[in-house]
């Protein structure tokens, strides 16, 4: 028999093999060459010193929204609103950043402390609801991402700025950029929030595994009711995991407002920054190390798609599909694990 360890390493590996397979499918109904296809994908996300700049600044913000979605997975609790806690996240960041000077030990702490504060402060109000009312986070964290996004827009053009679409410059003491890491990228908008999003995959790991309050919260995750007969308080974890979740979320922000773009922009719709952190996390099998893996993935073929059409005449979207369908047969492990537990079978 295959152990929930192996089991839980292969079904990834095993989705994103048949996903990428699909993909190529696919690509040959349509008349393209996957090959050339996959080339260029590859070619887009690692080519030169650009895209592989590139590639890694587009995984940091899906590292930090996969342990959002993920983390609130783990307490039994499903995080759509990752992506609406992106956004104060990153409002929060520019503001701070943009309003105020002092040295960068304590300014750029700060910007980030204030967008990890506002991504919590919007996963407590769901988490409240839920753990006193029993109102069920999805319905609320979809509401609050459009009341994130309508609330920041307002904000930048009526009171950070006089009718502007964007917010100040960050200033440079609040700002992750670094003409070192540009030059050696060529220019690319790496930044050093990498560092900070693989930070916070430990700290998640070690708060779920190594500490009291971690198997509480994996406690009420597996079965709510046991945990409150065994004494745990079920509402506050749950307000907590809620919390941490949108901290994680507004992490994410932060690296957007203080490392890619240095500004916040006005947002006709959603970043969707929020939304894939939920893909990544049921790829990484919300687990701190898998996500920073499936995040990688995930920036890898985001990137990457950007070089198919001018490359390999293969349309973007295409990728889209392959994601889907990755997360696809994430979904139906019970498939690949009845599939893998035949071939043992008869391996015998």
């Amino acid at each position: 028999m295959f152990s929930n360890r192996m089991f839980n390493i292969l079904v990834p590996i095993i989705s994103v093999f048949l996903g990428l397979v699909a993909g190529a499918i696919i690509m040959l109904g349509f008349g393209y060459n996957p090959i050339r296809g996959y080339i260029a994908l590859i070619d887009g996300a690692f080519g030169n010193a650009y895209f592989t700049g590139e590639t890694i600044r587009r995984v940091t913000p899906y590292i930090l929204t996969g342990l959002a979605v993920a983390f609130a997975f783990r307490a039994g609790l499903f995080n759509i609103g990752a992506e609406g806690q992106v956004i104060v996240g990153w409002l929060a960041a520019v503001w701070v950043g943009s309003s105020m000077e002092a040295p960068m030990i304590i300014h750029l702490p700060l910007a980030i402390l204030a967008a990890a504060v506002a991504g919590g402060l919007w996963g407590f109000v769901p988490g409240i609801l839920k753990a006193k009312l029993g109102v069920h986070e999805v319905i609320i964290t979809i509401m609050m991402n459009y009341i994130a996004l309508f609330l920041t827009n307002h904000l930048i053009r009526n009171v950070l700025t006089e009718t502007k679409d964007t917010t100040d410059r960050v200033l440079e003491s609040a700002s992750l950029a670094s003409n070192w890491i540009m030059e050696i990228t060529s220019f690319s908008r790496l930044h050093w929030g990498l560092l900070i999003a693989l930070a916070a995959a430990v700290i998640m790991w070690f708060l779920l595994e190594k500490t009291t309050t971690g198997y509480e919260l994996r406690s009420v995750g597996y079965n709510r009711h046991a945990s409150e007969y065994a004494g745990m308080k079920v509402g506050k974890n749950i307000v907590l995991a809620m919390v941490i979740s949108g901290g994680f979320a507004g992490l994410a922000g932060a690296m957007e407002g203080l490392g890619t773009f240095g500004y916040m922009p006005t947002h006709s719709s959603f970043t969707n920054i929020g939304f894939d952190g939920i893909a990544v996390a049921l790829l990484g099998g919300n687990a701190a190390f898998g996500t920073v893996i499936a995040a990688f993935l995930f920036g890898v073929l985001k990137e990457g798609s950007l070089n198919m059409p001018t490359e390999a005449g293969v349309p973007s979207e295409l990728v889209e599909i392959v994601i889907a369908l990755i997360i696809f047969f994430v979904a139906s492990s019970y498939i690949i694990r009845w599939a893998l537990l035949s071939l043992k079978k008869e391996g015998k």
